[in-house]
């Protein structure tokens, strides 16, 4: 795949997937004998695993870490348990956070709520006053 397909199928811009490679977040793409990057599926998998990674909030330290410790090889499987597993800890509690914000959003909102609802029955009852 060209790396404007895989842009497109992932929705991240080709200069980003030129960043990504360039820092280490994904590793090397393989390429043509003329230079090209080609894509392989291997390669795309890479870009949906950062990207997904990415949008959960993981860092890009994190990630990288990551990828350098698989080419590392098999004997860092131990080692990329122990982040992922520190980076899903790391997320459970921002999922708290959110869901701690949302309860907070929600009580807010019934707030105004009960303010506009109030607020019509005081409209109609001086309404009916006049």
């Amino acid at each position: 795949m060209t790396i404007a397909e895989v842009s497109k199928k992932y929705g991240v811009s080709a200069d980003t997937l030129r960043y990504y490679e360039r820092i280490g977040l994904i590793p090397p793409v393989h390429r043509t004998a003329g230079g090209i990057r080609d894509y392989t599926d291997d390669d795309c998998n890479w870009v949906g695993f950062v990207k997904c990674m990415r949008s959960a909030g993981l860092t890009i330290e994190a990630l990288i870490e990551y990828v350098t410790l698989y080419q590392q090889g098999d004997e860092t499987i131990q080692a990329r348990k122990d982040l992922l597993i520190e980076q899903r800890r790391l997320l459970l509690e921002r999922i708290e956070e959110m869901q701690a914000t949302v309860a907070r959003l929600d009580g807010k909102i019934e707030r105004y709520d009960q303010w506009n609802q109030r607020f019509r029955e005081q409209m109609q009852n001086s309404k009916k006053e006049t």
